[in-house]
């Protein structure tokens, strides 16, 4: 009889202990997997931010730059239109874009070929030949003066010989006034961008004659 008492009062603590304790335990698995959620939000990459990118229908890093995008002269025979462009996963917080096009390849300091800011934070694409076209003026955004010492976009024209490198790049910012004005020299542009980056996209191209 005291064996089957023993076991009797051992079953009616452990069930009323169980009892007492659920609450307890559902909130604490509650909480783990919270933490568990928290932790996977931060950590993997299926729930982090998208990486912000730059693509374009112009530009291909496999291929030589098209005729469309050379310069129009000093012995280069192009069309020297603006690339299409297409960016996305821009950081939170952006107040705006600028767009920039330098040949680091070419002698001195490299060579600022585009410069453009004051682009809308709600605005993610341009068109071919957006400099020219009066697309960017629609949109209130500022061109530099390229290294041609021309506004707008002015496209490669290397000396012949070793192709160069053509890096164009959209950068996410965090105003949408850097006082510039167009026609100002395109170092300026890029000294005033690099005070306000949240985040930067590139493509690079090559092209050479």
């Amino acid at each position: 009889m005291r064996a089957v008492w023993t076991v009797w009062t051992v079953w009616t603590v452990w069930t009323e202990w169980t009892e007492w304790t659920a609450p307890i335990r559902r909130a604490a698995f509650a909480g783990s997997a919270l933490g568990l959620w928290v932790w996977l939000s931060a950590s993997s990459p299926a729930f982090a931010q998208a990486p912000f990118t730059l693509t374009s229908k112009d530009l291909d890093p496999r291929q030589p730059l098209s005729i469309a995008q050379v310069y129009d002269s000093d012995g280069c025979h192009g069309k020297n239109q603006s690339p299409e462009l297409q960016w996305s996963g821009a950081p939170a917080g952006t107040k705006s874009f600028a767009i920039t096009m330098f040949d680091p390849d070419a002698a001195g300091p490299g060579w600022w070929h585009w410069a453009v800011t004051g682009i809308p934070a709600d605005t993610h694409e341009l068109p071919t030949n957006a400099s020219a076209s009066g697309s960017l003026k629609r949109l209130h955004a500022v061109e530099a003066s390229n290294d041609f010492e021309r506004p707008g976009y002015g496209g490669p024209c290397p000396p012949p010989g070793k192709p160069h490198r053509y890096i164009v790049t959209v950068y996410a910012l965090k105003t949408t006034d850097l006082r510039l004005t167009p026609g100002q020299p395109a170092p300026m542009f890029d000294h005033e961008i690099g005070t306000t980056v949240l985040g930067r996209a590139s493509i690079t191209v090559t092209y050479g004659r």
